[in-house]
């Protein structure tokens, strides 16, 4: 099996962006998870938020912030979405967020889905800073990918 190398780079160690000219366009999943860690009292007035429902906009700024990757992060490609779904949900530990995107294209969309549960995190701590300046965001993770090149990717669970 090769070694795999970092594509971003040229054989005389520039970066540049990739050129997926000469891939095939195929079917290309991926999931990622983050977790916004809150205290129990912070926990307990989400619900009471004046700005509106932390989980419900977290969700959509989730979903615009995958649409706008290539903006971001920048040797992503720009990529035409064909799903992107976040859920943000309540447990004792805080929010934790969920983000599937797919598409029909020549890269994959892990940076999309990674980026929609970063920024639906982030959401969440905008909504809440009042309450509580030690909210945590942790682990930040792609669950999975399918598609490509280098084949399907399942993250082993700890």
């Amino acid at each position: 099996m090769k070694k795999p190398t970092l594509s971003h780079y040229d054989a005389a160690g520039r970066i540049r962006m990739v050129d997926v000219s000469g891939k095939a366009e195929s079917v290309r999943t991926a999931r990622a998870h983050s977790l916004v860690r809150l205290r129990p009292p912070v926990l307990k007035k989400l619900a009471e938020n004046p700005k509106g429902n932390p989980l419900e906009i977290a969700r959509i700024a989730g979903i615009a912030a995958a649409k706008r990757t290539w903006e971001l992060i920048p040797l992503c490609h720009p990529l035409m979405l064909t799903h992107i779904e976040v859920d943000a949900r309540l447990e004792a530990k805080g929010v934790r967020i969920f983000a599937s995107a797919s598409t029909t294209a020549q890269t994959g969309v892990e940076m999309e889905a990674l980026t929609a549960v970063t920024v639906a995190a982030l959401t969440v701590y905008d909504m809440i800073k009042a309450l509580d300046k030690s909210i945590e965001i942790q682990d930040v993770y792609l669950l999975e990918k399918t598609g490509g090149k280098s084949g399907d990717y399942r993250r082993s669970k700890k």
